[in-house]
């Protein structure tokens, strides 16, 4: 099988391999309060092309994960204690510093989720932009200036040639977010790791650089894992979502079966959580309770506490994820009764 290249108008093969394979991830802090198990097992993977929803509330482990594909969790006092991070199937954790750092930047790019505070305050974005083709490519500055216009062109920042000089301070909340956009794009990355992009933007800002993010890569057949704890955010641009829950994939799922159908009480409740123009005037649904401290995480499953369908195996037996039909599985006992209900 063989799909076109836009860039060049090349056939290319399709490989089936995963892009990028997270396997048995195991992260914890070591902390004054004990140690924190943030990332307890995690799978999943991405192909070239293809879009990853990464869902949860805050503590879920999202971030963390991505952290550690990235290569820059604080250690210490974080700490990886199992697991592999296969990249195009060879292990990042095990590669030397130097072949991490080819990688990172270069073949795998994060954009993160405050714009204003990762872009540097008293250097202007052109400078910023090109350092990425003066340090990475050996581009003169004068190279790495036009380079810089046309990527801010590229992601419709308007008259990007006479915005070249300005500050990020001198952009908005969306501008900004472009701009670490085309940042991330820059050395044309084969995957790159939106984490929130669009939490501090109002709603129609949100939908244009999601749309962006989409056409993008669609352009470049980039990879792409999104992290969020908004379902809403994700309807129209995953391929596949996982669902996490105190450091653990709760649920897998083709993204329009897990809207349809949610096999996890988690995710239903997620779900219930949307606000909806049919529910106008009604109080909105939150799920009961706090996510758990991830130093003293429950027996059984960790959701046990907050399940309004949650039984006497809930509090001591971990339950697996579970296949619950094609390219989905999830981690509770009564996945049946969640479908059905």
């Amino acid at each position: 099988m063989t799909v076109t290249d836009e860039r060049t108008g090349a056939a290319a093969p399709v490989s089936t391999t995963p892009l990028l394979e997270v396997r048995d991830l195991h992260v914890e802090f070591h902390t004054r309060d004990g140690v924190a198990r943030a990332v307890n097992g995690v799978d999943y993977s991405v192909n070239a092309g293809e879009t990853l929803a990464v869902l949860g509330e805050s503590g879920s482990g999202k971030s963390v994960t991505a952290q550690t594909i990235m290569g820059i969790l604080d250690m210490p006092p974080g700490r990886i204690t199992q697991g592999e991070i296969l990249f195009h199937g060879q292990d990042m954790l095990t590669m030397s510093a130097e072949q991490r750092r080819k990688i990172r930047g270069r073949k795998i790019a994060m954009i993160f989720q405050d714009a204003l505070s990762s872009l540097n305050p008293v250097l202007s974005v052109g400078y910023q932009l090109g350092e990425m083709f003066r340090v990475h490519q050996g581009m003169s500055r004068k190279q790495a200036r036009a380079k810089s216009i046309e990527l801010m062109d590229r992601v419709r920042i308007p008259a990007a040639k006479e915005r070249i000089g300005d500050y990020p301070h001198q952009f908005s909340g969306g501008m900004r977010q472009r701009i670490m956009i085309a940042m991330a794009l820059a050395l044309e990355p084969e995957l790159i790791i939106a984490d929130e992009p669009t939490t501090a933007l109002d709603v129609t800002v949100q939908a244009q650089v999601m749309d962006l993010l989409a056409e993008l890569q669609r352009e470049y057949n980039m990879g792409l894992i999104l992290i969020t704890h908004d379902l809403g955010v994700v309807a129209d641009v995953a391929d596949k979502i996982a669902v996490m829950y105190a450091g653990r994939i709760v649920e897998t799922s083709p993204v329009h079966d897990i809207y349809a159908r949610p096999a996890h009480p988690y995710t239903k409740g997620l779900l219930r959580s949307i606000p909806r123009l049919d529910q106008k005037g009604q109080e909105l649904y939150a799920i009961k309770g706090l996510p758990p401290n991830l130093t003293r995480i429950p027996g059984g499953c960790a959701f046990h506490p907050r399940c309004p369908m949650a039984q006497d195996v809930c509090a001591t037996d971990v339950p697996l994820l579970h296949p619950v039909g094609a390219e989905r599985g999830s981690a509770c006992h009564f996945w049946k009764e969640t479908i059905g209900d």
